[in-house]
């Protein structure tokens, strides 16, 4: 199940918060078909959040075709976002980990870590893989 987290200082607003981080599990494949959501109840117990605001999020998600809720039963994942190979991306979280903790060893804290990863983006490492002395 979901362990929802919220960020006050993002700007974001919360259901967006809810909603997103539910793609990001079904793109992540921790999320499958069949599994269930948390309740909004469980969810407004744990952030003391206001009930329509956990709503609204799966609300959207549902207009997505991402989950569907089951009157008396709850919200259900409908279908997931990743069609590629959960070892896989498992092995690649597991190396961007390592490299976090290597940043964090060299002093680095997150707004440095999210403006290299952004930049690395940015770039769009193409066929060459290589990153030549460009700026972001």
């Amino acid at each position: 199940m979901i362990d929802f987290q919220l960020d006050d200082r993002s700007g974001v607003a919360t259901y967006l918060q809810l909603a997103l981080q539910v793609r990001h599990a079904l793109r992540l494949g921790l999320l499958q078909p069949g599994d269930k959501l948390p309740t909004a109840k469980e969810v407004v117990a744990k952030l003391a959040i206001n009930p329509n605001t956990v709503l609204k999020a799966y609300r959207e998600l549902e207009r997505e075709g991402l989950v569907g809720a089951r009157p008396g039963l709850g919200t259900f994942v409908l279908k997931t976002l990743s069609d590629h190979d959960p070892a896989e991306q498992t092995e690649l979280r597991d190396r961007l980990a390592g490299w976090v903790v290597d940043a964090r060893r060299a002093g680095l804290v997150d707004e440095d870590i999210d403006a290299i990863y952004h930049a690395v983006m940015r770039q769009g490492i193409g066929g060459s893989g290589a990153l030549h002395g460009t700026r972001a």
